[in-house]
């Protein structure tokens, strides 16, 4: 799996978010978005998913097997962990990773037991998510993300409402679930979320001046 950004740009209003990114992410490369709040991270994230459509330029997606993929259909082959991801909180852990799971394919070594296992919540499995800790929400969106069969994972702020602890279960499960076969995009501002990238992009390189329409 490969993405090619064309001199993409996305604005709201009058404001450019971003501009003229040219930039290729390939198969088996970790990469860190970086810049302080307010600097497109999340947003070029959310481009880059499909959910928000490019102001300008264009986004290519091309598999494995050098098949295009149009945008439309590019959420099948990623996921997404972010703060402003909402898990559906009447269910419980168990049935919140058969929901997910139902869409999307386990990693090779995952099924519903050994996702439990690696999120240390055996003993949560009954109990619905919105009686869950702010850091065990965060650790079971990490672990949907990263244990599903996903070319793509997007992480935005990944170490959010996550304690010492979690930090380092993050940290191993990344080791553990992103391999060769996968791209691994992080938002971040924080360099103990991304320091084993493989390249950085900073997203002030591509910020510009409100429009003018005179």
């Amino acid at each position: 799996m490969n993405i090619t950004l064309h001199d993409l740009g996305r604005r709201y209003n009058s404001e450019w978010i971003f501009r003229h990114i040219d930039y290729t992410f390939s198969c088996g490369k970790k990469y860190a978005v970086l810049g302080p709040n307010g600097s497109g991270k999340s947003t070029l994230l959310k481009v880059i998913s499909g959910s928000l459509a490019p102001s300008e330029g264009k986004i290519a997606y091309e598999s494995i097997d050098a098949q295009s993929i149009s945008p439309e259909n590019i959420y099948q082959q990623l996921t997404l962990a972010a703060p402003y991801m909402e898990l559906i909180e009447e269910l419980t852990l168990k049935e919140l990773i058969v929901f997910h799971f139902k869409f999307k394919g386990y990693l090779p070594g995952f099924d519903l037991d050994e996702v439990v296992r690696t999120l240390h919540l055996e003993k949560a499995l009954d109990k619905e998510i919105r009686f869950f800790s702010s850091g065990m929400k965060q650790r079971v969106k990490l672990a949907l993300a990263c244990c599903a069969d996903s070319g793509i994972v997007l992480l935005d702020e990944p170490m959010s409402n996550l304690d010492v602890e979690g930090e380092e279960w993050y940290l191993s499960l990344i080791e553990r679930t992103i391999g060769t076969a996968r791209i691994l995009i992080i938002g971040s501002n924080q360099e103990k979320e991304y320091d084993f990238c493989d390249e950085q992009i900073n997203m002030i390189s591509f910020k510009e001046k409100k429009l003018s329409f005179l």
